[in-house]
């Protein structure tokens, strides 16, 4: 393996993989409408949210921008649904970091709202703060779960529920 960065970034995201796609198969749709607290969002869009955040890597490196109000949003209404939609975003995010170079992250990111820009950064600076932001939607997934009595899958080691690997 080289020692560029989108080949460091397809690693990390490689590495997330497994465990989020566990914890979305765990995901009953009899829960999506499932809050901790009021100002907390529903099970249901955290999942989806967990689901589709491969694809903004796709959207950042190809379109340089994600707009609220044009970006696709799926009507998800089964388990079946978000696992098939994470899949296929996983897929098309490890193509696209597959085939980019170093030099295809000098460009800028810019998050939109009807066209009204809300933030910008780099995308050699954002794309692995988006795998963070993966890995943090993740985790409170993971609380929802242990809330709802869900077994909670070994992430980077033991949990409570998976003892082993």
């Amino acid at each position: 393996m080289d020692n560029t960065l989108t080949s460091a970034l397809l690693g990390e995201l490689n590495l997330e993989i497994a465990s989020t796609r566990k914890c979305l198969e765990r995901i009953p749709e009899s829960l999506f409408g499932f809050k901790p607290h009021p100002k907390s969002m529903e099970m249901g869009y955290l999942s989806v949210l967990v689901a589709q955040i491969p694809l903004w890597i796709v959207h950042m490196m190809e379109d340089s921008v994600i707009d609220f109000a044009t970006f696709p949003q799926p009507k998800i209404e089964t388990n079946a649904q978000l696992v098939a939609y994470f899949d296929q975003n996983v897929e098309k995010a490890k193509k696209t970091l597959s085939k980019a170079k170093d030099k295809d992250l000098d460009g800028m990111f810019y998050l939109k709202d009807h066209g009204k820009e809300l933030y910008s950064a780099s995308k050699k600076n954002d794309i692995p703060t988006t795998l963070n932001h993966w890995v943090h939607h993740r985790g409170q997934l993971t609380v929802y779960m242990r809330l709802n009595d869900i077994a909670v899958p070994s992430v980077y080691g033991p949990s409570a529920d998976e003892k082993g690997f």
